[in-house]
């Protein structure tokens, strides 16, 4: 296993990904950064995003020609991620001497049973095959059931009259290893058709076996029968197999030629291959089953999952950009190991289980962040990655003018746009004036839901989202149906409100739309033009002007 930067393998697939709906500057982080990586000797780093970008994002990704990362819409670990693709099995046909000697070579302790398409029909222990063969049960120690097929693979036998079939069938064994009178009599009880003979070089048993007209007559130590016994078993329908075994030796498997469909458990619990690994391991504690078998969506076997399966190491991980909240992360993130954080957000993280890179600092934008990487690495971003990493800096700042723009911002735009060869200040101008129309998301819930995120202060969790545009008429004309998006959004994630930044960046003012608690109006502190409706002059940012603010007023209320 070998390590790269970072301190992880090159085994696991690392995705860089950003915030639930993702903005610029989330997109952005995470594309610049995997291609960093995979510069720095990680090929398996991959650009993620946690949802559909935005009509900005759209926008600078076909004006730049760079491909959307790649959509994961949950990485919740699934039954796939663990399970055993290369499993131990047994067709039907198989008898329990195969299934033997699988369970010695193998050191299983369960295997499928399979049907001719390939799905599991039943399912083998070795507890269940020992107490098949090992427990006393007198009533069935003649008994044997078997197929003439699989009791000639078993002895390496030839069918030397009558060929033989699948079709199993219940025997009573009896070895002829005494004089023809006394053996006659044995067997004088049992129905001929269910007679297993098995003798040596004993022409008098055979004639009495054939005479009988048992339903199968061994004859072991490789001496064929002479041609009349032959002859005569022909005449009278008894087939004859011809093992070079001794007797001794052809008894014992004899018994163990019965085909494993006939001792299989054929109450067995499956799992799919796509359901999550909670889900194993629920059914795994409810049924006590040693292995459950995973099956494709066809239904063939996919692999076995056992409880050493919920040890496995899942195959991938996560770097987190823009962002360090579970609450905004993508779904299942919780139950996969981050590798590295690089944000500029105030923390909210989880715990880690081991050290990692954890990178913040008050800036504007991730992007400055990332192209930070890039200098300490010692290299430059190609052209159309720092043409990408200065969008998201232009995008997260407002054209370098939102209150969090910081001197970092300002100089890395600057190194960024010479690399790019741009102008930072037009590019700006371009993306925003391409893109503030609120036609552009489709409807109004995708207005509201495009940049929208989570946060919480002690029990009470609130939502806000935010686009920027240039003006207000456009707002005028849909803010009813987005309050009501506001407030289905709220009803649905149990928000203690759910708000709105229409920020216009020709004039540096927000228009806050929210839905929440009745008493806000009291303490939100800036003019209400309209129920619902705030007006913040001079407020562009929500993680470093509204956001306080709000926090500070969940203290209130």
């Amino acid at each position: 296993m070998t390590a790269v930067d970072g301190g992880f393998s090159l085994e696991k697939t690392i995705y860089v990904i950003g915030h639930r709906n993702p903005d610029t500057d989330s997109v952005a982080s995470a594309i610049a950064y995997a291609e960093l990586k995979k510069r720095l000797g990680a090929p398996q780093v991959i650009a993620a995003m946690a949802g559909e970008p935005n009509p900005q994002t759209r926008y600078i990704l076909d004006r730049l020609g760079i491909s959307e990362p790649l959509l994961l819409a949950d990485v919740h670990p699934k039954v796939r991620d663990v399970v055993n693709r290369r499993p131990v099995t047994l067709s039907k046909d198989a008898t329990a001497y195969d299934a033997l000697e699988r369970f010695h070579a193998s050191g299983v302790r369960v295997m499928p049973v399979l049907d001719e398409a390939g799905n599991p029909s039943g399912s083998l222990s070795l507890l269940r095959l020992s107490e098949t063969y090992l427990l006393p049960c007198p009533e069935l120690q003649r008994e044997i059931r078997t197929s003439v097929a699989a009791l000639a693979r078993t002895l390496a036998a030839d069918c030397i009259v009558l060929p033989g079939d699948e079709t199993v069938e219940k025997f009573h064994l009896f070895i002829g290893a005494m004089r023809e009178e006394s053996f006659s009599g044995r067997i004088a009880d049992y129905e001929p058709s269910s007679l297993l003979i098995m003798t040596g070089n004993r022409r008098t048993i055979q004639q009495a076996a054939i005479e009988r007209g048992v339903g199968l007559l061994v004859v072991t130590g490789g001496h064929p029968p002479d041609q009349d016994i032959t002859a005569m078993a022909e005449a009278n329908g008894v087939r004859i197999l011809l093992t070079h075994h001794d007797t001794a030796t052809a008894a014992w498997l004899a018994r163990l030629s019965t085909p494993v469909s006939q001792v299989a458990d054929h109450a067995f619990t499956t799992i799919g291959i796509g359901e999550p690994l909670s889900q194993l391991r629920q059914k795994l504690l409810q049924t006590g089953d040693a292995a459950l078998f995973v099956t494709e969506e066809d239904g063939s076997l996919a692999g076995v999952a056992t409880k050493s399966s919920l040890l496995a190491e899942i195959p991938y991980g996560l770097i987190l950009v823009d962002h360090n909240e579970t609450g905004q992360a993508v779904p299942g993130a919780d139950a996969v190991e981050v590798l590295e954080v690089i944000d500029h957000h105030k923390l909210g993280n989880s715990p880690t289980i081991a050290p990692i890179t954890f990178i913040t600092s008050p800036v504007g934008s991730t992007c400055t962040l990332v192209a930070a990487r890039y200098r300490e690495a010692g290299l430059a971003p190609e052209q159309r990655i720092a043409a990408l990493l200065l969008a998201g800096i232009l995008s997260d700042t407002v054209i370098l003018k939102s209150p969090t723009t910081t001197d970092v911002d300002r100089s890395t735009a600057q190194w960024l746009a010479t690399i790019a060869a741009m102008d930072a200040e037009d590019f700006g101008k371009e993306i925003f004036a391409a893109c503030s129309s609120l036609k552009h998301y489709g409807s109004p819930l995708k207005v509201v839901e495009a940049d929208f995120k989570h946060f919480t202060q002690g029990e009470k969790t609130i939502g806000v989202g935010q686009v920027e545009v240039v003006g207000f008429d456009e707002f005028d004309g849909v803010k009813g149906e987005l309050l009501a998006c506001l407030a289905q959004i709220k009803q649905r994630g149990n928000l203690f409100i759910a708000g709105l930044m229409v920020t216009d960046i020709v004039s540096g003012t927000t228009l806050f739309l929210v839905e929440g608690h009745t008493r806000i109006a009291h303490v939100m502190g800036y003019p209400q033009l309209e129920p619902h409706l705030y007006e913040m002059k001079g407020v562009m940012s929500r993680k470093k002007q509204l956001l306080p603010h709000l926090l500070k007023i969940l203290e209130k209320l």
